[in-house]
């Protein structure tokens, strides 16, 4: 006790850390009590529901990345595959072979065959799993099996993230029309909930089904709803509906996984990234002062210009490097410049396709995303000694132009990889500038959080409204 007095005393005595003590008490109080009053009580909030079971069932896609890929044959782990392979593997494996006459992926010999919940100690999607099964009372059912009466029921459609989304949504079509069969219920109507790159596909499907419409640009006349019927509530979680700059910073640069990098050559040969990139109606691209350039991130010959993803000399070369004979090598490249071409104008009909109007009839659609993180929204070009230079972060500038502020022309609110105008479906950022009249989108109601792109089927508030809208009667 004594030894106690004289610590206090001396503390007391010297009055900066007497006061550094006080102030962590504080500060550890305070985090003990936000913890407690301010994170909801899943289970107490929807006892109630659990033996409810007459609800519709759920369908949970995945967004970009989502699946686990493995070799067909063998039944090795392409995506993510070990600790060792996330921390030292390029993933060169998992690009697609292109068919020279075609410009078609060749078939894979990969396979998605589950979701990736976690890797590596981070939660992928192994949170919302555990909402719905042990707050929900939500069971995980399996296609192409009877279901059991008197249970609610989840399902997880994994796909295969890198192809085509119009060849998904026709997967996601075969899906939904079998949970029909296994219900022995033709009118039966599903809640979808999907995030990032899963919310594009559901709302092709809703529109589309089965149909590949982006042969040609006649969308409008191509909408039969067929997903409409069949869908009564949709779900969007950091869906980019305007597209994303942070996919196509990645796709220019490769991503980063482990010490290692997916190049570029490997990104460029999977279809369903070029259709994140920014919709055309997105100011995508602007000059030092902020002036809006006219240029179309869907023609071949801007990605020449600036000698972007595979057209980098760097990248051209490493290619050529892969092959003993060089002939090889230069047609190789003359078949992924085509295939590239290709997919490009794929990529500008599918995102157009989604913005065309939908029928009065369709699924009630809520948004739930991230609007607290400074998200890339689009990128410079910087002229210097009559070079064009393309700056991708404030921090690149290297001749600013007076009373401009570049972080807020090249980032705004989001969760990292998508704004919160992609998430809105909004080519601009104010509210109150009206919508544009090419960019339909029929939000129903959006809830916004502070999370980031990654993280946001983690966040227990998602989890909290996720439930409500769930299992919400309206």
């Amino acid at each position: 006790m004594r030894f106690i007095f004289k610590l206090f005393k001396k503390c007391f005595l010297n009055k900066y850390v007497f006061l550094g003590i006080v102030l962590l008490l504080v500060f550890l109080a305070g985090m003990v009590f936000k913890s407690e009053v301010h994170k909801p009580d899943l289970h107490r909030l929807y006892m109630e529901t659990m033996e409810i079971t007459d609800q519709p069932p759920v369908v949970f896609i995945h967004g970009v990345l989502g699946s686990k890929l493995r070799d067909i044959k063998g039944g090795d782990d392409l995506w993510l595959g070990s600790i060792g392979r996330i921390l030292f593997s390029d993933y060169a494996e998992v690009a697609y072979e292109i068919d020279p006459e075609t410009l078609e992926p060749l078939p894979s010999v990969a396979e998605a065959y589950a979701i990736s919940d976690s890797a590596v100690g981070k939660d992928f999607y192994g949170k919302i799993i555990e909402t719905l099964g042990d707050t929900g009372g939500y069971q995980l059912a399996e296609v192409g099996k009877k279901v059991r009466p008197n249970q609610k029921n989840y399902y997880i459609f994994h796909y295969d993230w890198r192809q085509d989304n119009v060849i998904t949504a026709s997967q996601l079509a075969d899906f939904i029309d079998q949970i029909r069969i296994d219900y022995g219920y033709p009118d039966l109507k599903v809640d979808i909930v999907a995030h990032s790159m899963g919310g594009l596909i559901t709302r092709y499907y809703i529109r589309y089904g089965r149909q590949d419409v982006i042969g040609d640009n006649d969308f409008d006349q191509k909408i039969d709803m067929y997903g409409s019927d069949r869908v009564r509530r949709v779900i969007l979680l950091g869906t980019p509906n305007l597209g994303s700059i942070k996919t196509l910073y990645r796709f220019i640069t490769g991503v980063k996984v482990g010490f290692k990098r997916i190049g570029t050559e490997t990104l460029a040969t999977m279809p369903s990234l070029y259709q994140l990139f920014p919709h055309p109606l997105n100011n995508w691209i602007v000059t030092s002062d902020g002036t809006p350039l006219d240029r179309d991130l869907y023609d071949v010959n801007i990605w020449r210009r600036f000698q972007w993803s595979i057209f980098s000399p760097e990248v051209r070369e490493r290619i050529l490097n892969k092959y003993k004979n060089k002939a090889e090598g230069q047609k190789y490249l003359q078949t992924l410049d085509a295939y590239f071409e290709k997919r490009l104008e794929r990529a500008r009909r599918f995102v157009w396709s989604l913005t065309v109007p939908l029928r009065d009839d369709h699924p009630k659609f809520v948004v739930f995303g991230g609007a607290c993180t400074l998200t890339p929204a689009r990128m410079i070009v910087e002229e210097v000694d009559g070079e064009s230079m393309v700056r991708m972060s404030p921090d690149e500038i290297t001749q600013p132009v007076a009373g401009v502020d570049y972080d807020a022309l090249l980032l705004e609110p989001g969760d990292g990889s998508v704004t919160k105008a992609s998430l809105l479906g909004r080519n601009v950022l104010d509210p109150s500038v009206k919508r544009h009249k090419y960019s339909f989108f029929p939000l129903d109601h959006t809830i916004f959080l502070c999370e980031k792109h990654n993280s946001l089927t983690g966040n227990v508030n998602f989890q909290d409204n996720l439930l409500n809208e769930l299992l919400s009667r309206d």
